[in-house]
Parts: structure tokens; C-alpha cells; sequence
């Protein structure tokens, strides 16, 4: 139903998880014409003669139009490290079944060893930085 809000030259990108959240079926069904307009990029001309553009075939546009690149090492490093860290918490911790968030310590440890292998050093927070970052009506 969202495809009749769209206006005419919309592109459509999935930055999600699987390629469920754009109805490829659907912008069919509605639409008089299909093309390829170039790599990673197709052009559906709807009934109403609007042209909604469809990138990396309504998969992760990350990875699927990526031209093979993907997540860069730059970034899955981080990622790695902290479901590493994380699952490393499991094991040394009793915790609940169910979703636990991991804690921040986490996050802060694998930003450091970052920074630290780049060269980059940081100062610390002051304490009203801290005040913004625990209180969400800042800024708001």
C-alpha cells in the first residue's frame, strides 16, 4: 500500500536484515514496466506512470550492491570484537535467559583498542558531556 504514497523518481533501499521489508511482488503487480537501468539499479514505471527506482534488487544494499566489497575489514573489526567480547561476558556471567544487553564496558573497550591501533587519542569525557550522553531530553 506504501508504493501509492511514493513520488515519481523514489528510490528504494533495504538497510535492514533480509530482503522482506521492500515487496518486490508487490511494486510488480502495481507496475506496467520493469527495467535495468544499471548495475544494482532497476526502474519500475508504475500504471499511474510514476518511475519508482528499486535498488540491489530489494536486498541489503550494503552488501548486495557493494560491487563485492561488502562491510569493510574497518568496520567488521569492531563488530567481531564486540560480539566477541559480549559472548565472552556470557561465559564468565550468570545471566538470565532471554535478551540481555551487553554492557557499555564493552563498547568502550573495543572503541579504545580501535583508537589505539589507529594512533588516535581521545581525552575524557567532562562531566557534562556525561550529564548529555545519560539524559535523552537534551538537545530535544
Amino acid at each position: 500500500d506504501d508504493f501509492k504514497y511514493m513520488k515519481d523518481g523514489c528510490m528504494l533501499a533495504n538497510s535492514g536484515h533480509f530482503n522482506v521489508e521492500i515487496n518486490r511482488q508487490d511494486l510488480e503487480s502495481i507496475s506496467t514496466q520493469v527495467k535495468e537501468v544499471r548495475e544494482s539499479i532497476e526502474e519500475f514505471t508504475t500504471k499511474d506512470g510514476r518511475k519508482i527506482y528499486l535498488l540491489a534488487d530489494g536486498r541489503l544494499v550494503n552488501l548486495s550492491a557493494a560491487r563485492g566489497q561488502g562491510h569493510p575489514a574497518e568496520i567488521m573489526d569492531m563488530s567481531f570484537a564486540v560480539q566477541a567480547l559480549s559472548a565472552k561476558h556470557i561465559l564468565e556471567n550468570d545471566l538470565p535467559v532471554g535478551v540481555t544487553k551487553a554492557p557499555d564496558e564493552i563498547d568502550y573497550t573495543v572503541a579504545s583498542m580501535k583508537l589505539k591501533a589507529m594512533g588516535i587519542e581521545i581525552d575524557s569525557l567532562t562531566d557534562s558531556q556525561k550529564a548529555y550522553m545519560s539524559n535523552w531530553q537534551e538537545g530535544t
